[in-house]
């Protein structure tokens, strides 16, 4: 199997229980395609006045956010604390931090339906012990510049001063990851085997195949 590495500036943010409405706002959910919802991220916190899809004007940036500080404007890897992607099952918020530019998020725990939504659209979450983020946490306040290597095959994460922390995934996450697949495309991996079993079953059963019985 082919590996993946990712490779960027983390973004710390030290709170529990991100919902995904803080993570895209719900007048965003109008719109059902998977891109153009990067400038969206974090909407509430990001921006000191309120938007919608429909807002074209140049809104004023919360300076006291991180996404709007230097060098964290231009992360790419999320260190978050417990439970992360709680709250509506909104699939919206991973097309955000996709679209964003995000390839990966870093907590002890993350909300079941955001979990499977992530991975369905090869959104990398990674879930590491408490000591662990805590002692990135501690690092990134000594050191705002701070780069992980996240090894997807191998299943490593490498700090800065070079700590490796390992981390599990299934064999089917890693798969949607390195490859990049949706459910259309893991399914279409089988093509082959899904035309012989049609055929079969056209030999077996042709009336379920014949439109005049409709």
């Amino acid at each position: 199997m082919k590996n993946k590495v990712i490779q960027g500036q983390v973004i710390p943010i030290n709170q529990s229980n991100i919902d995904t409405d803080a993570i895209i706002p719900k007048q965003y959910l109008k719109s059902i395609n998977k891109s153009g919802f990067g400038p969206y991220l974090f909407d509430s916190l990001r921006y000191m006045d309120p938007g919608d899809l429909a807002t074209t004007s140049k809104r004023k940036e919360n300076p006291d956010f991180i996404l709007n500080k230097k060098p964290f404007r231009n992360g790419s890897i999320i260190v978050a604390n417990d439970n992360f992607g709680c709250g509506s099952s909104r699939e919206h918020a991973v097309w955000a931090l996709k679209d964003y530019g995000i390839q990966a998020v870093i907590s002890t725990s993350f909300a079941d339906i955001f979990y499977r939504n992530s991975f369905k659209n090869s959104l990398l979450l990674i879930i590491i012990k408490k000591s662990e983020l805590e002692t990135i946490f501690r690092s990134l306040t000594t050191n705002p510049i701070y780069n992980l290597t996240i090894d997807v095959q191998n299943q490593t994460i490498t700090t800065p001063d070079e700590t490796c922390i390992q981390f599990d995934i299934s064999d089917s996450e890693k798969e949607r990851i390195i490859f990049d697949l949706d459910d259309i495309e893991l399914s279409l991996k089988h093509a082959d085997k899904i035309r012989d079993y049609e055929s079969k079953i056209k030999l077996k059963k042709p009336w379920l195949f014949n439109k005049n019985n409709e």
